[in-house]
């Protein structure tokens, strides 16, 4: 089974992820994790209908103390159609959390109607290509710096003689 069959066949169960990982890494459940929930040039994900949505508000977890531990700010979406439940607990703010959750549940369900033509997966492909190259490219850099200190220090040592 492919990456990507993988990733729609768990994504029509059950896709939820609070921080915004590798496109096929799993998150602490083992599920799969696709989140870029603020890209603002993804302008043909689908529409969703409220009545396919179901939405409930839970307490979160994590850092925060009293803050978080008391107060019911996290976001908890499913998508009736498909299965998809999204958790997000990214604020203290319930409103902003409901449109952030929103905002993931749109780009999963474009994952799962397009596969390998979403644009979420073409940006998440572009940043990974684009960090590869970084490292590509500092990697040669400290190699050509190596290779003139080198080059420098015998240089140096000849003059000496």
């Amino acid at each position: 089974m492919s990456s990507l069959s993988q990733l729609l066949f768990w994504g029509a169960r059950r896709v939820a992820c609070s921080t915004g990982r590798s496109l096929l890494s799993k998150d602490s459940a083992g599920w799969p994790c696709v989140q870029t929930a603020g890209k603002k040039n993804s302008l043909d994900l689908p529409v969703l209908n409220e009545e396919e949505l179901e939405e409930h508000f839970v307490r979160g977890s994590g850092p925060g103390g009293q803050a978080t531990n008391k107060t019911s700010n996290c976001v908890v979406l499913k998508h009736v159609p498909s299965g998809i439940v999204v958790k997000c607990h990214q604020t203290r703010s319930v409103d902003v959390n409901r449109k952030r959750a929103r905002e993931i549940l749109r780009e999963k369900l474009d994952v799962l109607n397009k596969g390998e033509e979403s644009d979420v997966i073409r940006e998440k492909k572009e940043a990974e290509w684009r960090k590869r190259e970084k490292k590509r490219k500092a990697k040669e850099n400290l190699e050509k710096k190596k290779l003139f200190k080198e080059a420098f220090v015998t240089d140096s040592k000849q003059d000496e003689t």
